[in-house]
């Protein structure tokens, strides 16, 4: 079904949305040529920059303003010599050949390009190993070309039907002050992630960039592994423990802009503004200081597509999470756009390249593997942005439920628990495109950045530091262990398709996350996880790890994310809420004060059994449930009726038996 059949609101923008998707396609053939795929045409990882052919070694690059290309490097003390002088092979490409014998695994180099009236050392554009100097903080390509290439051991499975995320920065994955590498995590926290339950890992900041602090959003090398983690191989053997653990592996990748740094990154590559990028004001992000990608040119095109490419291939990579998506697809990036009527997203403000980008890149992916899928981070609702092209969307697999971790900021923050609205919750969290599937979370890793607070730090504050002790009798700290397991179960009961967590938020990680930078005198202290609250049984956070563990466990079981969820009631008054999804009831009692007995609602007839009790002792709960009484059905007119205990703040789940 066309979406402006499922959504009949999308009619008067047929043409305009038919108009895009004709646009793709026109696009894809031109690209790839008729009755051709497009991965057989994407191919600029395997010709730029350094390659071993027969007999030596070729530099490539792309540089159509430059007048002159050196390499310069350790095989030959940095200087710029004729011997080592790229010529020009038509249309703005340089190649220099060189004997084998000249160019050694680990050797570091870069360009040194000139232009009319200036000229500077750059990295190349398609670098696929870049390297930090530890003294000048100054970054060069590296020759990468072990003599033991990495023995893939497993590939993925079956295709994951309904991604249970977790969301997770390498460098931040250690307890100790530093910069955690892809083997640490693989050995600490991979087994973690294996015992809990998720089935996904979404990989921050694996593009390089200079700044540590960015969080990986300001990219500079789009087709080097950021070297701060470790090396190609270590990664790789990351991913291939993931697969072996039927863990599926997606990179956050950061195609929305380009740091502005001229001598680590693509900007003024050749000395031209506009080699990748738009000219003038268009060039330059408002919001970020970074430069904006012209997705109408060729060869940004070429190399975007590329560098998908290259990550799936090189790093058996299952997708991608697209950040910043909003900002490719408006001209203002959505800056001060309320998104409040359906003109918003049809009034000639969209850029039809960014959008005809976005669907070229999931055509792509899809080719490439299709079992690989993709999610796309957009706070404007662009209908259709999740849907497949052929029904006239842009073909991404999911996208980001973002509203649902901002309501809950807006929720637990400016209002009381007694104004918390059942119906507006049932409705926030579930309310989705009947044409789109979605990732729903409660918080991902931006409700945690520094100034912000995570949820747990939100509910309790600083009761945190000295009352999380099992045994402390504490009413802050009982309120928010017991909301905190009640919002993440209800956001995944009424998930659309997938569920997410930020690392550490399984636990209730205490405080927020600032890397090293000037304003707190370069610490780690916040940037980094502190596994060993949640393996002490002493402390409480432990209770929270179970539960989460237990709530995936049974979505996994019961397969909850393949139905659909249904209401059975909103009662307002007494702070409840029930649902019904994939054969299970979910009895939620929200209200800060009173527990209810006998509580009554319609359901199918016969005998209930309790699966999963958030007020359980295992999981920091009060024990006020017996789990093991089995619950019968009273007909009573035209219903069979199920009568339930329900404490106050829990939830509990029942199953028919």
């Amino acid at each position: 079904m066309k979406i402006w059949e499922s959504d009949p609101w999308l009619g008067p923008w047929q043409g305009v949305i038919e108009a895009r998707n004709r646009e793709i396609l026109r696009r894809k053939q031109e690209i790839a040529g008729k009755g051709r795929k497009l991965k057989d045409a994407i191919n600029g990882a395997m010709y730029y920059c350094l390659h071993r052919e027969a007999g030596g070694w070729v530099f490539r690059e792309w540089a159509p303003t430059a007048t002159k290309i050196y390499v310069i490097g350790d095989f030959n003390g940095w200087r710029r010599t004729e011997e080592w002088a790229l010529k020009p092979i038509g249309e703005g490409n340089w190649e220099l050949r060189i004997p084998e014998s000249e160019v050694e695994h680990g050797d570091l180099y870069k360009w040194y390009v000139e232009w009319p009236g200036g000229g500077g050392e750059r990295i190349p554009a398609y670098a696929t190993r870049c390297v930090q100097d530890p003294d000048t903080k100054t970054f060069c390509a590296q020759v990468w070309a072990p003599e033991k290439p990495y023995r893939w051991r497993k590939k993925l499975g079956p295709a994951i039907a309904n991604p249970v995320i977790y969301e997770t920065h390498i460098g931040m994955s250690s307890e100790e002050g530093k910069v955690a590498s892809f083997t640490e995590f693989r050995r600490n926290v991979l087994p973690r992630v294996i015992e809990t339950g998720y089935n996904t890992l979404q990989i921050m900041a694996l593009q390089e960039h200079p700044y540590y602090g960015s969080f990986g959003y300001q990219v500079s090398n789009f087709f080097a592994l950021s070297s701060r983690f470790g090396t190609p191989e270590e990664f790789k053997a990351l991913v291939d423990a993931a697969h072996q653990a039927g863990i599926a592996v997606i990179m956050d990748v950061v195609h929305s802009h380009a740091v502005k740094n001229e001598v680590e990154g693509l900007s003024r590559l050749d000395g031209s503004y506009t080699t990748y990028f738009h000219e003038g004001p268009r060039g330059e992000h408002p919001a970020w200081g970074s430069r904006c990608f012209d997705y109408g040119k060729g060869q940004t095109l070429h190399f975007l597509l590329s560098n998908l490419k290259y990550w799936m291939e090189e790093y058996h990579l299952d997708g991608f999470r697209f950040d910043g998506v909003t900002s490719m697809l408006y001209y203002d990036h959505g800056l001060g756009r309320d998104f409040t009527s359906y003109d918003c997203y049809f009034d000639g403000g969209q850029d039809p390249d960014a959008i005809t980008y976005l669907g070229l890149a999931n055509i792509l992916v899809k080719e490439l593997d299709r079992n690989a899928f993709t999610i796309a981070e957009d706070m404007s609702g662009m209908p259709g942005l999740a849907a497949p092209i052929e029904d006239g969307g842009i073909g991404f697999d999911y996208r980001m439920s973002m509203g649902v971790a901002d309501h809950w900021i807006k929720w637990i923050k400016e209002r009381s628990d007694w104004d918390w609205s059942m119906g507006e919750i049932w409705h926030e969290l579930s309310g989705k495109r009947p044409d789109e599937r979605t990732i729903s979370y409660a918080e991902c890793h931006d409700q945690a950045l520094v100034g912000d607070k995570t949820i747990i730090f939100r509910l309790i504050d600083k009761e945190m530091y000295w009352s999380m002790n099992i045994g402390s009798q504490n009413l802050a700290i009982d309120r928010g262990i017991a909301l905190h397991k009640m919002i993440r179960l209800v956001t995944l009961a009424t998930a659309g398709d997938g569920y997410l967590t930020f690392m550490g938020n399984e636990f209730g990680h205490p405080e927020w996350i600032d890397f090293p930078r000037e304003g707190n005198d370069w610490s780690y202290h916040y940037a980094r996880r502190q596994w060993s609250l949640v393996d002490n049984p002493q402390l409480r956070y432990r209770g929270l790890w179970l539960f989460e563990k237990a709530m995936l466990n049974l979505a996994r079981e019961a397969r909850i994310l393949s139905a659909h969820p249904t209401c059975l009631r909103c009662d307002e008054e007494k702070k409840i809420l029930l649902l019904e999804r994939a054969g299970l009831v979910f009895a939620f009692n929200f209200n800060p004060e009173y527990s209810f007995e006998n509580y009554g609602f319609a359901v199918a007839g016969g005998k209930y059994e309790t699966v999963l009790d958030s007020d359980a002792p295992e999981f920091g709960g009060f024990g006020r449930l017996d789990s093991s009484v089995k619950h019968l059905t009273r007909r009573e007119g035209d219903y069979d009726n199920l009568y339930l205990y329900l404490p106050s703040r829990t939830v509990q789940v029942l199953r028919k038996i």
